[in-house]
């Protein structure tokens, strides 16, 4: 079964801005709120996708390397995003439904959120403005942001980074043996 969750409304100010993705919060697709807090623990690969991209088939091997460590504490969170040519224009129906059918996806998917820009997530104005990978805007669609089993940034890698590249996996291990 899929899990789905769409973002928060609650914009933090400068003032409250964290540097910990624990002290956010987001709303399930039934606008359930769910504090990413209920993560603390697990290892983390934070990823803005889209349907409709050229790196779409990384789903494939998201969903195989969220398989693979899923029993030892990882998570996969896909942030649906259709601020790079309007790759990502579904519905959250659409969205649910184009990750089950396509891909088997079982990684929590949230509603779409900005990346870039004025209304930028607050959760991805942490992940590109942080003193781990630095001050840099996303690019495009299937960046990934790993994070430690305390809510911290560990690293970023780009798009064109496959999810079962070496490097990305051996940070995992890492980071799960901690």
């Amino acid at each position: 079964m899929i899990s789905l969750f769409t973002s928060s409304s609650r914009y933090l100010s400068s003032s409250e801005k964290s540097a910990n993705i624990s002290d956010y919060t987001v709303k399930d697709i039934n606008l359930n709120e769910v504090k990413l807090s209920y993560y603390k623990g697990k290892v983390l690969l934070i990823v803005n996708v889209a349907s409709k991209c050229g790196f779409t088939s990384q789903y494939k091997s998201l969903q195989k390397i969220y398989e693979t460590y899923k029993n030892r504490g990882f998570a996969i969170l896909g942030f649906p995003c259709n601020d790079f040519g309007g790759q990502e224009p579904g519905t959250n129906e659409e969205i649910k439904s184009f990750c089950s059918l396509n891909y088997d996806v079982t990684f929590p998917i949230f509603d779409k959120v900005h990346v870039k820009g004025d209304e930028k997530a607050p959760l991805f104005d942490l992940l590109t403005n942080n003193t781990v990978t630095g001050k840099s805007s996303i690019k495009w669609n299937f960046e990934k942001f790993l994070i430690d089993k305390d809510g911290n940034i560990v690293d970023r890698f780009r798009s064109v980074t496959k999810p079962e590249n070496k490097k990305i996996t051996s940070l995992i291990e890492k980071e799960l043996g901690k």
